[in-house]
């Protein structure tokens, strides 16, 4: 998901790695040497942010408490990892369970990041001793400090933690003084504010299921504050005997969902865009229901190719992104 070069202004954009895959700002609406320092921050703030959270860093918060999963050991947090377990914990509750962070182990069985699916003859009961694992409800949370009660169990940010940083990364250049531009981390965009003439900027929605073009696009939705962010199957799957297999995976089951290609959601803040976009995936078809009693403006695209919407105004550019 990226915005649409043709409304932009000229501006200053830079790239840059995280989370293995590409960040992207943009920023206008200032001269070249504010917009590389603020650039800087921002990109110090993501990494920061990666670092303490990834479950791929030894050091990370994340790995100590995986590490002292099953040992007895109670591991206190700072007040930023608090709220991101409060989030989690509130999340996990607002879904009926769905949205759980520790259900991350569940790649143990799918491996995205190489494409390797399991193997058949034993899956069944790979997943259901993954999922034996799994549950937010028997982790021990106090609000200060938290202990996985069985060997084995992980937590996981991957669900929030990259939106997460996208709204870090914005507060970081609104704190700088820039008002005018967006922070893109791996689809999922923040919005700072709008172009410096005043138009919002048009944030692109990708076609899934494009037949040549992977960049094609679906539908796009224009935004002068706020964030976008969008879950679905088409950039980490796998396909086993031509069935294509997201890694959005239900934590009841451990298996991958497959009512929805994607879910786009607008909302003030990233984590709660890119939260919903994934419940909604994990909800199938009752996700319709329970975005539009959120509130918020969203689009989805079935596994049949059709597009959902709720009632506000949408730009479908498919025909146009097709021809």
């Amino acid at each position: 998901m990226t915005p649409s070069p043709a409304c932009a202004e000229p501006g200053w954009t830079t790239h840059f790695a995280l989370m293995g895959g590409e960040a992207v700002l943009r920023l206008a609406g200032c001269d070249a040497a504010t917009a590389e320092a603020a650039a800087g921050a921002a990109r110090d703030e993501a990494r920061r942010i990666e670092a303490r959270y990834s479950r791929y860093r030894a050091g990370s918060i994340v790995s100590r408490i995986n590490a002292a999963a099953g040992s007895g050991r109670v591991i206190e947090v700072d007040e930023e990892t608090a709220a991101l377990l409060d989030f989690a914990a509130r999340l996990h509750t607002e879904s009926g369970g769905l949205f759980d962070v520790t259900s991350g182990i569940l790649r143990q069985a799918w491996d995205f990041r190489r494409g390797e699916g399991p193997q058949t003859h034993q899956l069944g009961a790979r997943l259901a001793a993954l999922c034996a694992r799994i549950g937010w409800s028997r982790v021990h949370w106090d609000g200060r400090a938290i202990a996985l009660p069985e060997p084995g169990m992980e937590l996981d940010f991957g669900g929030i933690g990259k939106e997460y940083a996208a709204d870090r990364c914005a507060a970081v250049l609104v704190g700088l003084g820039l008002r005018h531009g967006w922070v893109n981390l791996g689809g999922d965009v923040r919005v700072i504010g709008p172009q410096p003439a005043g138009q919002p900027w048009r944030i692109a929605i990708r076609d899934p299921r494009h037949p040549r073009d992977p960049q094609a696009v679906a539908a796009a939705i224009d935004i002068g504050d706020g964030a976008l962010a969008t879950s679905g199957d088409y950039e980490r799957f796998i396909e086993i005997d031509g069935q294509r297999f997201g890694h959005i995976l239900d934590p009841r089951t451990g298996w991958p969902v497959r009512h929805w290609q994607s879910v786009s959601v607008q909302a003030p803040l990233c984590v709660a865009a890119g939260a919903m976009a994934t419940v909604a995936m994990l909800q199938g078809a009752d996700a319709p229901a329970w975005l539009n009693a959120q509130g918020v403006r969203w689009i989805g695209i079935d596994s049949l190719g059709g597009v959902h919407a709720e009632s506000g105004p949408l730009v479908d550019t498919r025909d146009t992104a097709s021809g």
